[in-house]
């Protein structure tokens, strides 16, 4: 089978091969699936470069959706051919961006759900569902997402809502009209932004979560609320240490991949989405990396493959 591994650490376009391995066996309690796509994260681009290091060669792709091949011993309520997605493992020689790629956790893929979309739904969901369980969002609570254009930041948008949270966001334009019609208020970046988002939320947020990459908003996202710790951040750890801003880190927590089945059934009746800006052929995964690490995806990247 075709596979994107890598067998030395570095970066990403440097030591990324598209190669020809043999398919993994499912142990007991997986599934192997044959892939039909794949979502990128950053958090490939981090394993290349040596995030939780362990034996090599190390494959990539941490989101899959496809159909079931095979069955390891002790699965049940599942079988051959079944539609399904979920995140793939990424300790083994292969991982998700791959023709096969086995499951230890896995979701029906519901009627009416396109395998590009299903496979948008993992990490941006359970990411955003954790944060804002980690920061104690519920109804009636005033929260502002940053970064709510960011794939984490938009599912965080919905999640909120769905919660009876009132939803201050800050957004560029290409999802600001969007986040708008879901019933969030919408206000730029830059400066200025902390001002601009006190006077829509008429003072002080209650919390504020940080979907947005590394960049130097903490500061401002700060003066928001009343008190630093009521701000979280996925990505800034080095600054939330300085300002004494709450950080998620998934390896940490309790991650919340169990919601995902109710998300998949949210997004087959058009009532939930996670942006996808484009979408690769396996054999054009440069592109694609390219793309992610330039900062200008604005959405979801996926790899068609089967």
């Amino acid at each position: 089978m075709r596979t994107l591994r890598f067998h030395e650490y570095g970066a990403p376009l440097d030591v990324l091969r598209l190669e020809d391995a043999a398919p993994p066996d499912p142990g007991p309690g997986q599934i192997r699936v044959t892939v039909q796509t794949c979502g990128l994260t950053p958090a490939d681009w981090a394993l290349c470069g040596g995030l939780f290091a362990g034996e090599l060669p190390r494959g990539i792709g941490l989101e899959v959706s496809g159909t079931v091949d095979a069955v390891g011993d002790g699965v049940t309520g599942v079988g051959l051919g079944d539609p399904v997605f979920g995140p793939a493992p990424y300790t083994g020689a292969t991982a998700g961006a791959s023709e096969q790629a086995l499951l230890d956790l896995w979701f029906p893929r519901p009627p009416g759900l396109d395998p590009v979309d299903a496979a948008a739904l993992p990490m941006a969901v359970e990411t955003a569902y954790r944060g804002l369980d980690e920061i104690g969002v519920r109804d009636g609570t005033t929260v502002l997402v940053h970064g709510a254009g960011s794939t984490v930041g938009y599912a965080a948008v919905q999640i909120a809502l769905r919660r009876g949270a009132r939803v201050v966001a800050t957004a560029g334009e290409t999802y600001a009209d969007a986040l708008r019609a879901m019933g969030a208020d919408v206000t730029g970046y830059g400066d200025g932004m902390a001002e601009r988002v006190t006077a829509l939320a008429g003072g002080p947020v209650d919390l504020a979560l940080d979907a947005a990459p590394v960049g130097n908003a903490l500061p401002e996202l700060v003066r928001t609320v009343k008190a630093p710790e009521h701000v979280l951040t996925l990505s800034d750890f080095a600054a939330a240490e300085q300002l004494g801003v709450r950080v998620s880190f998934g390896t940490g927590t309790t991650q919340r991949y169990d919601v995902l089945g109710a998300h998949a059934k949210l997004a087959a009746e058009g009532r939930f989405s996670v942006p996808v800006a484009r979408t690769f052929p396996l054999e054009d995964w440069r592109a694609a990396v390219e793309l992610s690490q330039s900062g200008h995806a604005r959405g979801k990247l996926v790899l068609r493959i089967g």
